[in-house]
């Protein structure tokens, strides 16, 4: 598991930037899924490979606990808390107070268990007891744990999301199936070990005898019960995230698969809410994976190693160049199998250059054309050169001309620099 220093640092970086995810208009044939809405996207690029009434708001229902279960991580990366720090159930979670047909951890009065037993339950037994107890561990109300969980749905750029409860059970929570996998995508970012620890466990316990008073520690009622997501045991790769469901919703799931290096993310949002919608929802489910899977894939392209480029009037003749975005890409399975690179340098870069100025674009193609634009930038500023430099470069540009634009950079198939993956 990252170290704790590792996951607030990149819990600061993603927040520092809302969502934004590249989106395709692929043009192939999609499933006819029954569920009211869904989408699909490759997790490391959050290019949209599939979309079904995307915006529509619709109730998350327990998928509502993912948003619960990143503020506890995000409190324990910053060292408000540990997952082995044991708690006694507030009665307010205790399992007898929780609204009628509730998904039930069973916590009960003079109980002690850990942050991490009280996670388990909400990944595995969806134990709405267990979300408010883990709610008032972190906030001194369940109302101001919604504040919190609203706080960082604005900070992640989720307009429609909204959450008035920690658990899901009521219809005033709101979110789209868009919005939704594009939280799920940064949970996973920020959270990978949650699938192995988490959401992928296929059953958990509870209460154990050190769970409940010494009273009661010769039969503590344990019982087992099995992971929600029925999916883990029926499609190969699936490993999270969760189910839910609220009469006013319907069924709902946040799915993530990964195979052969790519891994996707799916939410599908208000299946039928009758006898049967569970397996509708699982088969909508498993249906746009094993599509999705079947037509795309995750490109890793290698930085190439680009040399300096030149700058016209500065202290400095050379600046070297950074890529200004991440390199990975979705494609259409059978492109990219061979992938070559090129640079295009339209323009001259002449000082004052504050870091981070654009110098051009990095392209990774195949035989059948571009695939992937890439923004390239200065990886430092160069400052003006004195006026003796200033003029002698301005001369040189004077008769060179359009020749002074640095002439696009090849990477023929089959050349060394050729990115073949």
């Amino acid at each position: 598991m990252p170290s704790r220093l590792l996951h607030s640092l990149l819990y600061i970086f993603l927040l520092a930037a809302p969502i934004a995810a590249q989106q395709y208009s692929f043009d192939t044939d999609e499933p006819a899924i029954v569920s009211r809405s869904a989408v699909v996207l490759d997790a490391v690029t959050g290019t949209v490979v599939y979309a079904k009434n995307p915006n529509e708001v619709i109730q998350p229902a327990s998928l509502t606990k993912l948003m619960t279960m990143h503020i506890v991580f995000g409190e324990i990366a910053r060292g408000k808390a540990s997952l082995d720090e044991i708690i006694s159930p507030p009665r307010e979670s205790w399992a007898v107070n929780q609204p009628p047909r509730s998904s039930l951890l069973l916590l009960a009065n003079g109980q002690q268990l850990s942050i991490r037993e009280l996670l388990l339950g909400l990944a595995i037994h969806s134990g709405n007891d267990a979300a408010v107890a883990l709610a008032l561990r972190f906030a001194p109300s369940v109302q101001a744990f919604a504040d919190m969980m609203n706080h960082e749905a604005q900070q992640l750029g989720l307009v429609q999301t909204h959450f008035v409860e920690p658990s899901g059970v009521s219809p005033f929570n709101m979110t789209t199936a868009q919005e939704f996998a594009y939280f799920c995508r940064t949970y996973l970012q920020l959270w990978q070990y949650s699938l192995g620890d988490y959401h992928s466990v296929r059953d958990f316990s509870y209460p154990n005898a050190w769970n409940v008073p010494e009273q009661y520690r010769g039969n503590p009622r344990t019982r087992t019960q099995r992971n929600r997501n029925a999916l883990l045991d029926r499609v190969p790769g699936v490993d999270g995230l969760k189910t839910g469901y609220i009469d006013d919703s319907g069924y709902n799931i946040a799915l993530t698969a990964e195979r052969g290096g790519t891994r996707f993310i799916a939410v599908i949002l208000g299946a039928p809410s009758g006898l049967g919608g569970d397996k509708i929802r699982d088969e909508d489910g498993r249906q746009l994976l094993e599509w999705a899977f079947s037509r795309y894939a995750t490109i890793r392209p290698l930085m190439p190693e680009l040399e300096p480029f030149r700058v016209w009037k500065g202290k400095e003749n050379y600046v070297s160049i950074t890529a200004g975005e991440p390199l990975e890409f979705t494609a259409a399975l059978g492109r990219g199998a061979l992938l070559s690179w090129r640079v295009e340098t339209p323009t001259v870069l002449s000082a004052p250059l504050p870091e981070g100025s654009p110098a051009g674009i990095l392209v990774f193609y195949d035989s059948s054309g571009d695939l992937k634009r890439v923004p390239l930038l200065t990886s430092h500023a160069v400052e003006r050169g004195g006026f003796f430099k200033r003029l002698f470069d301005s001369i040189r540009l004077f008769f060179l001309g359009g020749r002074a634009t640095v002439s696009s950079t090849f990477a023929p198939p089959g050349s060394p620099r050729d990115q073949s993956l």
